[in-house]
């Protein structure tokens, strides 16, 4: 590890510099995951720092998730899993909700989600089909006055569909996207009277086709459902957010 471990001079910002150069260290897996940093000490004489610049340094990439410090057994590189890419981006979204993400979202479901199903058609295992048959069953028994759980209902189906593509990273990329939509709800009034009946019928029809293995059925299917979610929220957004 000594091509990492160097001297990094007396320029500005060194805590930054030590950041830099261990989180490329970390990218490059020059440091892998589990395996342990060198002392502070020994540390800031090979890079040639104040243990105060490499303090900081280490602060901000434990902060980040990179590294793990261990009180009385030292320093590691941290695993990084999908719960941790998805609590990222669930913060972005998070700090970024307005009416133009709202927008954002739905143009972006639209582009991905057909193409999703399509997958999970492909992909699914019987446990994915049985997550989606109780998923339905509970939306059919929701009471209607109860929008938060039907909210939350919706979500699931949408994320049991992504699951089932079995891929990672279409979950990393569309997770914190359906964490929003019981906020979405919120822009529009409420439950739009009569418009459960067709999101049953919608998720009834993925669910045969996903479970008939049919992707091209599912991929329409889906592609229908998000044209009728586009449509109620432009016809009932709420006017301050219109």
């Amino acid at each position: 590890m000594d091509d990492i471990f160097q001297n990094i001079g007396n320029k500005l910002t060194l805590s930054q510099r030590i950041e830099r150069t261990l989180e490329n260290a970390i990218r490059e897996k020059k440091l892998t995951v589990g395996s342990k940093l060198p002392t502070e000490r020994e540390m800031c004489e090979s890079f040639g720092v104040s243990r105060t610049a490499l303090r900081e340094a280490l602060r901000r990439l434990s902060a980040r998730g990179l590294v793990t410090i261990q009180k009385g057994s030292g320093m590691y590189v941290s695993e990084i899993n999908i719960e941790d890419a998805m609590d990222t981006l669930n913060l972005y979204y998070d700090l970024k909700f307005d009416k133009n993400l709202l927008s954002q979202i739905i143009e972006v479901r639209y582009i991905f989600e057909p193409e999703i199903a399509k997958l999970a058609a492909i992909n699914r295992t019987k446990k994915d089909l049985d997550i989606l048959s109780r998923n339905l069953v509970e939306f059919e028994k929701c009471n209607p006055d109860n929008t938060q759980l039907e909210a939350d209902l919706d979500n699931n189906f949408h994320l049991a569909i992504t699951k089932a593509t079995l891929n990672p990273i279409v979950q990393i990329t569309m997770e914190p996207i359906f964490s929003l939509l019981p906020r979405m709800r919120n822009y529009i009034y409420g439950n739009i009277e009569g418009e459960k009946p067709h999101t049953i019928k919608f998720h009834k029809d993925l669910l045969e086709a996903v479970r008939k293995q049919d992707g091209e059925r599912a991929y329409s299917i889906m592609k229908e459902h998000l044209e009728r979610t586009r449509e109620i929220y432009s016809k009932h957004m709420k006017p301050e957010f219109s």
